[in-house]
C-alpha cells in the first residue's frame, strides 16, 4: 500500500511541476454581466471566461481576475490569470477562446508568467476612465453618460488637484465595504477633454469598493455649483460617505489599463 501512496504523490508532484501560470489579457461590455466575479444565480464574466477556457483546454479551469468590477462597468483592458499544464504551441488559444465567448467579450492575448506572478496582487497600478458626453448619441448608449446641462470642468479640475493630495478615501467608499484599510495612492486624477464630452481619468495602486463612481459624483456636485471647493475638503477630511456626493451610474466607467513589474514577465 505504501508504494501506491508513493506512486500516487509523485504523480501528484510531477503534475504540479508541468502547470504554467499564464496571463489572459481580454475587454469586455459590462452591460449584459454582473460584474466580473462569479456569483450565484447571476451571469458573470468570469463565468463565461471559466467556460471557455474549460471547454477549449479540456479540463476544468478556473481563472483569477485584477479586480472586481461592479455590473455595468466596462473594462477596455482586463488581466486574469489561471495555471494548466502547458499549452500546445499549434493551438491558435485566441482564435478558440473567442468563437465560444459572446460578442461582448474579447480576449487579446494569452501568455505565460513566472509563477509567483498574480493578477491581481502583482498589479502595482490601475487606471479608469469615467466617460460623459453632453449631446445625445444613440452610439455611445451605455457607454458613457449623458449630462444635458455642462458642469464648470474647471471647478473639477481643482477639486483634482484636491484629490491627489488625499491618502484617505473613506468618504468616497461603499459603506458596506471589506476593505481593512481606505489608504490609497492616486498617481493621476484629471479631466481629458474629448469631442462629446470629457473623460474623468484617475490611477491608483488601489481602489476602494464603488471609490470612482463616488468620486466622479462628488466632481459633479463640485462642477454644478452645489459644492464649493472648500466643503469639497470638508468632506474628503471628514471621512464620511453621507457627505459625499450621489455615485454615478455604472455605464460609464471603465477599467482602461494596469500596470505589472517586469519581473512577472518571462522572457
Amino acid at each position: 500500500m505504501p508504494f501506491y501512496n508513493d506512486l500516487a504523490i509523485g504523480y501528484l508532484c510531477c503534475r504540479i511541476t508541468l502547470m504554467q501560470r499564464y496571463f489572459i489579457s481580454l475587454a469586455y461590455n459590462g452591460l449584459n454581466y454582473h460584474g466580473w466575479q462569479v456569483q450565484n444565480n447571476a451571469v458573470t464574466v468570469q463565468e463565461k471566461v471559466n467556460e471557455a477556457l474549460s471547454v477549449v483546454l479540456g479540463e476544468l479551469i478556473n481563472c483569477y481576475g485584477c479586480g472586481r468590477t461592479d455590473t455595468g462597468v466596462h473594462a477596455s483592458f482586463f488581466i486574469a490569470h489561471f495555471k494548466v499544464a502547458k499549452i500546445n504551441p499549434d493551438l491558435d488559444l485566441v482564435f478558440k477562446l473567442n468563437s465560444f465567448l459572446p460578442k461582448d467579450i474579447a480576449i487579446k492575448k494569452v501568455f505565460p508568467v513566472n509563477e509567483d506572478a498574480h493578477a491581481r496582487f502583482s498589479a502595482e497600478s490601475r487606471t479608469y476612465e469615467y466617460r460623459v458626453h453632453f449631446n445625445k448619441d444613440p452610439f455611445i448608449i451605455g457607454q458613457s453618460l449623458y449630462l444635458r446641462k455642462i458642469p464648470s470642468t474647471q471647478k473639477m479640475q481643482q477639486a483634482c488637484k484636491i484629490l491627489i493630495q488625499t491618502k484617505d478615501f473613506s468618504s468616497f467608499c461603499k459603506v458596506q465595504s471589506e476593505h481593512e484599510t481606505h489608504i490609497c495612492e492616486l498617481m493621476e486624477a484629471s479631466l481629458i477633454s474629448t469631442q462629446q464630452g470629457f473623460n474623468f481619468k484617475v490611477k491608483a495602486n488601489r481602489f476602494l469598493r464603488g471609490m470612482v463612481r463616488a468620486l466622479m459624483g462628488t466632481l459633479l456636485e463640485v462642477g454644478y455649483g452645489k459644492m464649493t471647493l472648500e466643503r469639497f475638503k470638508e468632506v474628503v477630511a471628514l471621512k464620511d460617505r453621507k457627505l459625499a456626493g450621489p455615485s454615478v451610474k455604472a455605464h460609464g466607467l471603465f477599467l482602461v489599463d494596469i500596470h505589472y513589474p517586469k519581473q512577472i514577465y518571462i522572457e
